[in-house]
């Protein structure tokens, strides 16, 4: 039995869907069943609740040997310290999957060794040494900046011609495609020989400026795209003015600056074990759809 938590995220929805099609019996935790497609409520057993709970999470792993694990974002306007969300979600789960023998593909951040501060990705690394500690046979995927974040500024990039981060405009910066996280989680869940811990460093096949991306994103729409870099103070005042917490505001800033300070570079990795998706065929086949749309 495999146990799947966020079934309804980016990452967990692919995954679903994947782990349906091979056959293994699949239990999925979700807050609302309601969100979950007709096909999962009828091939996947469902259980009604936060992963975070410790019920819940007891519930899900009874009579489970695998599970999917990923810790969903605080709440925008009243978050609290990331790492302190991270690990009092994490360790009922710690807990119960040590207790059972359940292994776990989790999905964390890239970035294992750097020694600044980090924010959210501080958080993720934080809780890996959390399970690991547990106990529990755990396979580490780390990663770096989702090519989905993009999609939020559809609108601006085709309004406006303009990509705005707040990354620096010349370092590269590592991103992955959703659906290859999917996949590797899926390898990873249906493969039966690993034991013990290990991190899996995984991202796409390039590694592109954002102002290379911007160039990308301008071949792909047919307009000019530039990018425009995003003072930190710039985007703590937007963030604030939005309603954000200032803890969150905090950890974004925090994870910003351990980006531009070469944080995804602190972890080796295979080129050989990286993502099918490169930038330039995700933004046509998501970006270039959403912005026309």
């Amino acid at each position: 039995m495999i146990v799947i938590t966020t079934p309804t995220g980016d990452i967990g929805a692919r995954l679903v869907d994947r782990l349906l099609d091979s056959g293994e019996s699949l239990r999925v935790v979700v807050r609302d069943p309601a969100r979950l497609p007709a096909h999962v409520r009828a091939r996947a057993e469902v259980v009604p609740g936060s992963h975070g709970a410790p019920d819940t999470i007891a519930k899900a792993l009874a009579g489970a040997d695998r599970m999917f694990w990923l810790v969903p974002p605080a709440g925008f306007h009243d978050a609290a310290d990331a790492r302190r969300h991270y690990l009092d979600f994490t360790r009922p789960a710690c807990r119960e999957a040590a207790s059972r023998g359940v292994r776990i593909v989790g999905v964390t951040s890239l970035g294992h060794g750097y020694p600044g501060r980090a924010g959210l990705l501080s958080a993720a690394l934080a809780m890996d040494e959390l399970i690991g500690a547990s106990g529990a046979p755990y396979r580490a995927l780390a990663l770096p900046f989702f090519m989905e974040n993009l999609l939020h500024q559809a609108a601006a990039i085709t309004e406006q011609g303009t990509l705005s981060l707040a990354n620096a405009a010349d370092r590269p910066l590592p991103t992955v495609a959703t659906r290859d996280v999917a996949a590797a989680a899926a390898a990873l869940l249906l493969d039966t020989t690993w034991s013990g811990r290990a991190r899996v460093p995984f991202t796409g096949p390039d590694e592109l400026t954002p102002d290379a991306m911007a160039e990308v994103i301008s071949d792909t729409l047919g307009r000019t795209v530039r990018y425009r870099q995003l003072p930190l103070a710039d985007l703590r005042a937007t963030m604030l003015r939005r309603g954000a917490s200032p803890a969150l505001v905090q950890d974004m800033a925090d994870m910003v600056e351990a980006q531009n300070n070469g944080i995804y570079d602190a972890e080796p990795r295979d080129p050989g074990t990286a993502g099918a998706t490169g930038f330039r065929r995700w933004c046509e086949q998501n970006l270039t759809p959403t912005a026309r749309s």
